[in-house]
C-alpha cells in the first residue's frame, strides 16, 4: 500500500460513508464494511479485480457494451424524462437509425436492469447542463447493487465543423479551434518556421480542462490514421498524410489530455482507427459494404506509413484503441511485414482480427489498455463475419481481443455467446478488469463521481482559451498562391477600394447563411470598405465550401474531388449521373470576370476537408487560400496582413482526375496505400501527382507561402 494517503472529498447521494482507520470511504454495496473495491488506498487494478469477483454475469456483460445515450433536454416529450427533465427515459424501437440496431430503453432501466455503465454523448448542450446530466446518471448508478458509476465518452468537441452524426456531433460550446487538418496546417507551419508542434499540446491542455470540468472523462479521439487515399471521406478528421508529424501530434494529444499518466483529472483517450483507415479502396467508406476493404498493394506500406502513429499512441500510454471496420484484402495487397515478420491477413474486420490485436498491437507494440470496437460491428458493419449470427460475432470480436463493443445495448446476444461457452469466463473477467481499472484510475468511484455545474460554466467560458483557439484559426490559414503580391490587402494597398465578400456552398441555404456571417465578421473587423454589389467591387473575397458524398451511403461512382456543378460522371455500373460539389459555378465565373474586367483582384479561399482538385477555380484566383473549417474573421485578418500567414498544406492536393483515375479492373493509377508526397515513386511515366498552379507553385505536403 502507498503511504501518506490524502483523504479524497467524497460525496454520496443514496449510499452511506463509512469510517475506517480514521478515514472515509463510500459503502457502495451497502454491506456496512470496507470492501477492497471501495478502498481508495488500493491500486486501481486491485480494486477492479475485487469488484469483478463480486459482479454477476449480467453486470459483467453490461460493462462490455457502450451505447449512445441522449440527455433529457433533447427529449421533446417531457413525459418521457425523469429527474426534472434531465434524464431521458424514452424507448427507441429497433432500426430507427444506422446504429439503433436493437431496442434502446430508458436511462434508468438501462442502468438498473441492463447494467450498462459506458455511454456515448452526442448531444450539444451547455457545460453546466452536461455536468448536471452526468451527476443525475451517476446518482441513479450509485443506487444500484454495487454502486458502479458511469463513464461517458464523446467524439471530439473542440473543432469547428458542420455536424455529422457519429463523426463530429458537437461544436461551438467548448473553445472552438479549426478542424484537425487546420491544427496540422498550423503546427506544421510553425515547424517549417523553426518551431515545433506545441500548438497541439496547448490545444490538448485547454480542451482537457473543459472536458474535465463537465465530467466527460473519455474521448473517442483522435484519428491517428494516415491519409493515403484522397477520396476517403474521413480525411477531414485526420492530421493529414505525414506519418512522422501525425505520430508527434498523437503523442502530444495523449500527453495533453491524459497527463503523464492517467489520473483523476485526465481525459482518457481512445486512439482510432487501428491499424489505419487511410488505405481505402478508392475512397469508399466501410460504413457501407462497397468500402469494406483496406488495400496494401505497395511493399512495406503498412509498416512505413500506417502503423507509426499507433506506435506513438502506445508509447504515450493511450488508454484504449479503436480498430477500424475494414478488412485487409489478400487479393488486392502484397504481403506486408512488421518488424521482419510476414503478417498473415485474415479477411475479417480489424476488431475481429486476432493477429492484429494480439500479436501486433499487444505483443509487438506493447499496448496495455483496452480495445473499444467501432460502432455497429455486430450488426451493420460486421465485415468478413456477415454469415455468423450476432451472438457468434460477439464471440469472434471478444475472443480476438475486443473488450467493449460500441453503440449497442444488445446484452441478449452477448449473453448467448457467454452461456454457450463461446467466450470463457476468464476472458470476460479480463475485459471487465481492464475497463474498471480505467474507471478507478479516473477517480470516478471516489471524489470524481459528481461535478459542479457552476465550475463547468466558469472553466469553459474562460476567455483566454477562446483567444488561444482563435490564434489557432489564424495560424491555420494557408496561402497557396499569391500572384503579383495580391496579398496582403493592406489599407495602403486598398486605398478605400471596395471589397465584396461571398460564400458558396453545395447547399444554397447554407451559402446564404454563411455569406451573412462572413460579411458580418468582416464588418466587425473594420478592415475593408465593403459593398454588397460585386459590380462596383475592386476586390472580391470568395469563400468556397465544397462538399462531396456522405459517410453512410456510397456514391454511384467514385467520390467527386473536382470543384464542379452538374458535372456528368459515370457510375461503377457505367450509367451516367450528375455531381455537384459547389452550387453557383457560373455565378463565381461572372463575379470573377466582372471584377477582373475592371482591373480588380479576386481572392478565393477553399475549405479543405478533402484533397480537392482545384483546376476549375485556381486559374480564376489572383490569390488562393486553404482553410480547414477556419473562421472567416481569422482568414480575413491574414488576408489584410494583420496576421502573418503560418499554415502549410497537411496533405498533397492531386493534379487532376488523371492522377487518381481508376482503371476498369478497379485499380487506381496512384497507390491507395501511399501518402500524396510519396505517390510519384509509383506513378506511370509522365504523370506527376501534385497540383501545379499557374505561378508554378506545387501543392504538395508542406506548401504554404508567406509575406
Amino acid at each position: 500500500m502507498e503511504k501518506n494517503h490524502k483523504q479524497p472529498e467524497l460525496e454520496v447521494r443514496s449510499k452511506k460513508i463509512i469510517e475506517v482507520d480514521g478515514l472515509q470511504f463510500k459503502d457502495l454495496n451497502n454491506d456496512g464494511k470496507l470492501d477492497p473495491y471501495e478502498d481508495w488506498r488500493l491500486s486501481p487494478k486491485e480494486r477492479a479485480e475485487n469488484l469483478v469477483s463480486l459482479m454477476n454475469t449480467d453486470e459483467k456483460i453490461g460493462m462490455m457494451l457502450i451505447n449512445t445515450r441522449r440527455m433529457g433536454l433533447s427529449q421533446e416529450d417531457k413525459e418521457k424524462t425523469s429527474h426534472d427533465g434531465v434524464i431521458d427515459e424514452a424507448i427507441v424501437e429497433k432500426g430507427q437509425s444506422i446504429f439503433a440496431t436493437s431496442k434502446v430503453y430508458g436511462t434508468t432501466h438501462t442502468l438498473e436492469k441492463r447494467h450498462l455503465r459506458h455511454f456515448i454523448l452526442r448531444d450539444n448542450f451547455s457545460p453546466a447542463e452536461i455536468a448536471e446530466w452526468l451527476n443525475k446518471m451517476n446518482e441513479i448508478a450509485e443506487g444500484t447493487r454495487l454502486g458502479i458509476p458511469c463513464l461517458v465518452t464523446s467524439n471530439s468537441r473542440n473543432e469547428n465543423a458542420e455536424s455529422i452524426f457519429g463523426m463530429n456531433d458537437a461544436g461551438g460550446v467548448f473553445s472552438t479551434w479549426p478542424g484537425t487538418l487546420g491544427l496540422a496546417a498550423a503546427a506544421q507551419g510553425e515547424i517549417k518556421n523553426g518551431g515545433d508542434a506545441s500548438l497541439i499540446s496547448e490545444f490538448a491542455e485547454i480542451a482537457r480542462k473543459e472536458w474535465d470540468a463537465t465530467g466527460i472523462r473519455k474521448g473517442y479521439m483522435y484519428m491517428a490514421d494516415t491519409v493515403t487515399d484522397p477520396r476517403w471521406q474521413r480525411t477531414y478528421g485526420t492530421f493529414g498524410e505525414d506519418p512522422e508529424f501525425i505520430s508527434d501530434a498523437i503523442g502530444r494529444l495523449i500527453d495533453g489530455f491524459q497527463g503523464e499518466e492517467l489520473g483523476k483529472n485526465s481525459i482518457a483517450l481512445t486512439t482510432k482507427h487501428f491499424p489505419g483507415g487511410g488505405a481505402r479502396e478508392n475512397g469508399f467508406d466501410p460504413h457501407y459494404e462497397e468500402g469494406k476493404w483496406n488495400l496494401y498493394p505497395t511493399p512495406g506500406s503498412l509498416e512505413k506509413y500506417h502503423l507509426p502513429p499507433f506506435r506513438a499512441a502506445v508509447e504515450h500510454g493511450t488508454s484504449s484503441i479503436m480498430p477500424y471496420y475494414s478488412i485487409p484484402s489478400i487479393k488486392k495487397s502484397v504481403v506486408q511485414e512488421f518488424e521482419g515478420e510476414d503478417i498473415p491477413f485474415e479477411e475479417v474486420g480489424f476488431t475481429f482480427n486476432h493477429y492484429f490485436i494480439n500479436h501486433i498491437l499487444r505483443g509487438k507494440l506493447g499496448f496495455k489498455g483496452y480495445i473499444n470496437s467501432d460502432s455497429g460491428i455486430v450488426n451493420n458493419m460486421s465485415w468478413g463475419v456477415e454469415k455468423l449470427s450476432e451472438a457468434e460475432r460477439f464471440a469472434k470480436a471478444v475472443n480476438a481481443g475486443t473488450d467493449i463493443v460500441a453503440d449497442t445495448n444488445d446484452i441478449e446476444n452477448l449473453k448467448i455467446a457467454v452461456s454457450k461457452g463461446w467466450i470463457s469466463e476468464k476472458r470476460i473477467n479480463e475485459a471487465n478488469v481492464r475497463l474498471l481499472t480505467e474507471m478507478f484510475t479516473l477517480g470516478i468511484f471516489d471524489d470524481r463521481t459528481y461535478n459542479s455545474p457552476e465550475a463547468a460554466t466558469a472553466v469553459v467560458s474562460n476567455k483566454e482559451n477562446w483567444d488561444a483557439a482563435y490564434e489557432g484559426h489564424k495560424k491555420s490559414v494557408t496561402i497557396l498562391k499569391n500572384q503579383n503580391e495580391t496579398l496582403p490587402l493592406t489599407a495602403e494597398k486598398l486605398d478605400n477600394k471596395k471589397v465584396y465578400v461571398e460564400v458558396l456552398h453545395k447547399e444554397v441555404e447554407r451559402a446564404t447563411k454563411y455569406t451573412e456571417q462572413a460579411r458580418k465578421e468582416c464588418e466587425e473587423l473594420g478592415l475593408f470598405t465593403m459593398t454588397d454589389n460585386y459590380e462596383e467591387a475592386d476586390v472580391a473575397i470568395i469563400f468556397l465550401h465544397p462538399k462531396s458524398g456522405s459517410y453512410f451511403n456510397a456514391t454511384p461512382g467514385l467520390l467527386e474531388l473536382e470543384i464542379c456543378e452538374d458535372k456528368v460522371v459515370s457510375s461503377l455500373d457505367g450509367s451516367l449521373y450528375q455531381e455537384t460539389t459547389i452550387t453557383g459555378m457560373d455565378h463565381l465565373k461572372e463575379v470573377t470576370n466582372n471584377v477582373h474586367s475592371r482591373g480588380g483582384k479576386v481572392v478565393m479561399s477553399v475549405n479543405v476537408t478533402l484533397p480537392w482538385i482545384l483546376g476549375n477555380i485556381e486559374p480564376m484566383a489572383d490569390a488562393l487560400i486553404a482553410g480547414y473549417d477556419t473562421f472567416y474573421n481569422a482568414q480575413l485578418e491574414v488576408i489584410a496582413g494583420n496576421s502573418k500567414p503560418v499554415g502549410v498544406l497537411p496533405l498533397t492536393l492531386p493534379a487532376s482526375e488523371d492522377v487518381i483515375a481508376v482503371r476498369q479492373n478497379g485499380e487506381c493509377v496512384s497507390r491507395n496505400d501511399v501518402p500524396g508526397y510519396d505517390k510519384d515513386k509509383y506513378m506511370p511515366a509522365g504523370l506527376s501527382y501534385a497540383y501545379k498552379d499557374s505561378d508554378g507553385n506545387v501543392y504538395r505536403l508542406g506548401h504554404g507561402l508567406t509575406y
